[in-house]
């Protein structure tokens, strides 16, 4: 299969337009990791996360970054709702792969 280059150029500067927006969803998402952690995550930023990873999941999808929209997806159903969070270690496991796939590409 042959790649279009100016398809993927175009996909190109599209992630450089938008990978400020991106890690500033991903920040949001590390936040309320940080603030379960700490025992200190209030509804607002679990709200906020939840929808931040709402966003990731559907944007990293139309970049090729698959496993990105399966990670920020998983995110988004643990965030959901006002289930417990304490002692969610896949969560925190999903957003650390989160961030080094989303460097990787910058």
């Amino acid at each position: 299969m042959t790649t279009n280059p100016g398809m993927a150029e175009a996909l190109t500067r599209l992630w450089t337009k938008f990978l400020p927006e991106i890690d500033r969803r991903l920040v949001m998402v590390e936040s309320a990791v940080q603030a379960m952690r700490a025992g200190t995550l209030s509804d607002e930023l679990r709200e906020d996360a939840h929808q931040a990873a709402h966003k990731l999941a559907g944007t990293l999808g139309t970049f090729g970054l698959h496993r990105g929209t399966e990670l920020a997806r998983n995110a988004e159903l643990v965030l959901e709702g006002d289930a417990p969070l304490a002692g969610n270690s896949e969560l925190t496991t999903w957003i650390a792969e989160l961030r080094t796939l989303i460097d990787s590409r910058k």
